[in-house]
């Protein structure tokens, strides 16, 4: 099969299906759930196919029209009122696959020493803590994650947050790294999202499960799962795409969807510019938007979080693109431009079952309009981490009890803070933090901030342990500088890196607005006007950044 990256705007041919509600969910799926049904005296391949004419038979007797999927902001983001229809055994039939993302280069040198997902978020956490915890809360807990860059501190830091079993449904609850590997069969590494799944679908198909649920490893966001996963399974859909509201400075960065008035997916577009970006612009008030915002924001985006039915990723990746290395840039434009039969078996059984009904693959998209960041760059990582710091409300709240963020448990002490002017600002835990300023900045675990040091518009990730008085005399004694900033160090609108170490007045201010500069041999970078220092850098007394 040929690439698919050249596919530019793809129509699908509309086609009828079935609508069921929360109250007839079960009337809705036993299909499905036969397809997967071991005690069945059936190879999977007859149960499949049976299962996909079967559904699609019903859709076109009944003839009943979907109800496009509308996802208000409170009624994802407050999981309090969240009520799902699944059933209680809902979270055993769902698998949850977090994609570990590529070099990270965009985010150099922060993924210098760690994979992307690794990288530190809001003071006491990593990125792969946000999708791992929406699962968890979503009581989805068979969860693998695909690793393949840098992946030994992101590898430490899964085995020591999350239990091998975490219990849930009959004990069976995991989280569980898979690193890129090569075999007799397949020498090449990871090429990409699909490439990465495909790779360990033998794995995955082991697994008694009705979806497969694709996250990516690198977005804030807070998301109630089960609702998706419902969604999907109302609206007989093969394939559900989370999609958000999007302005248009940021959309040639995202996949771009039209939908109809039932929510499939009926043009889809990837990174378009020019008259094609045009194109792609909607109404976004049918997504609930008020007038304002739906000029602000005329198209809707792929947010790169998919359910995908078992039979039909096996289908797909196996034999309809098996030459595609990317869900965002192939495998879903090529499923949208699809609208074929779904050949899961006997070709000939499935026409005779179907010669009055066009089969079509079912593409929906799931509307989501809370706060999502794809932390994909230097300034996306910046501004997504000072925005847990805004008033009156944060973009993002750690302190949603209802659906709390977990990571890794460190046993650390309270922060103290002797004579510290703070304000508008997150601290960790375990700092230290001495007659300085700290004003609209993060600050990260072990932070060590001397006397009369000003901190701003800044983050810092701390330290990954703690040096002794006697380590620290040392150091000084020899000319060097201990882990943390030094006295009467001025930093502004920066991010410093774990363990370096910033010597007296030290001034990090970039006081010539320089927007690109790349020091690594000095110990620094600078993206988007931030300086970046990396990891375990040295920045000499008296240094002017």
């Amino acid at each position: 099969m040929a690439s698919m990256a050249a596919i530019g705007v793809l129509k699908v041919p509309a086609a009828s299906s079935s609508d069921s509600s929360c109250g007839i969910l079960t009337e809705a799926v036993p299909t499905r759930t036969l397809s997967f049904s071991s005690s069945l005296g059936l190879s999977d391949e007859k149960v499949s196919l049976r299962a996909t004419v079967s559904r699609r038979r019903e859709s076109a007797v009944r003839g009943r029209v979907r109800n496009p999927m509308i996802v208000s902001p409170k009624a994802v983001s407050d999981s309090q009122n969240s009520q799902t229809c699944l059933d209680p055994d809902a979270s055993s039939s769902v698998l949850g696959i977090i994609l570990g993302g590529g070099a990270g280069t965009r985010l150099y040198p922060l993924t210098k020493k760690r994979a992307k997902p690794a990288v530190p978020l809001g003071a006491n956490y990593r990125l792969i803590d946000i999708p791992v915890s929406n699962c968890l809360n979503s009581n989805i807990n068979k969860i693998y994650v695909l690793t393949q860059f840098n992946s030994a501190s992101l590898n430490r830091h899964l085995s020591r947050a999350y239990a091998t079993n975490m219990g849930g449904y009959k004990n069976e609850g995991f989280v569980e790294v898979l690193a890129a590997q090569q075999s007799p069969e397949n020498p090449n590494w990871f090429q990409g999202t699909a490439d990465a799944v495909r790779q360990y679908l033998w794995l995955f198909e082991e697994h008694n499960v009705l979806e497969y649920l694709i996250l990516a490893g690198d977005h804030l966001y807070r998301m109630d799962y089960e609702k998706f996963i419902q969604a999907h399974r109302e609206t007989d859909a093969d394939i559900t795409v989370a999609a958000l509201p999007m302005d248009e400075e940021r959309a040639t960065a995202f996949g771009l969807m039209k939908i109809d008035e039932e929510g499939r997916i009926v043009e889809f577009a990837e990174k378009p510019k020019g008259e094609q970006l045009k194109a792609m612009k909607v109404d976004t008030t049918i997504l609930g938007l008020d007038d304002k915002r739906a000029k602000e924001m005329p198209y809707i985006a792929s947010m790169g979080i998919y359910v995908v039915s078992k039979d039909v990723m096996l289908e797909l990746l196996r034999n309809k693109f098996p030459g595609a290395n990317d869900f965002g840039s192939e495998v879903i434009p090529g499923a949208t431009s699809l609208g074929l039969r779904l050949l899961v078996a006997d070709e000939a059984m499935l026409k005779q079952n179907l010669a009055n009904f066009d089969d079509v693959l079912q593409v929906q998209a799931y509307l989501y309009d809370g706060y999502w960041e794809d932390i994909g760059t230097i300034e996306a990582f910046y501004n997504a981490n000072l925005g847990i710091t805004k008033k009156p409300v944060p973009d993002f709240s750690f302190y949603d009890r209802s659906a709390p963020i977990y990571t890794q448990p460190r046993y650390l002490p309270p922060s103290k803070m002797l004579d510290a002017d703070v304000t508008d600002s997150v601290i960790g835990e375990g700092c230290v933090i001495k007659n300085c300023k700290i004003h609209h900045s993060v600050v990260g675990l072990r932070s060590c901030i001397s006397e009369g040091a000003i901190i701003e518009d800044s983050l810092l990730m701390g330290a990954d342990y703690y040096e002794t008085a006697s380590e620290k005399s040392l150091l000084t004694a020899k000319g060097s500088v201990p882990i943390g900033i030094g006295k009467n160090s001025h930093i502004k609108r920066a991010i410093i890196d774990k363990n370096a170490r910033i010597g007296d007045n030290v001034k990090i201010i970039n006081s010539d607005n320089v927007q690109e500069a790349a020091r690594e041999s000095e110990g620094y970078f600078i993206k988007s006007g931030i300086v970046t220092v990396i990891k375990d850098a040295l920045i000499p007394t008296g240094t002017l950044i």
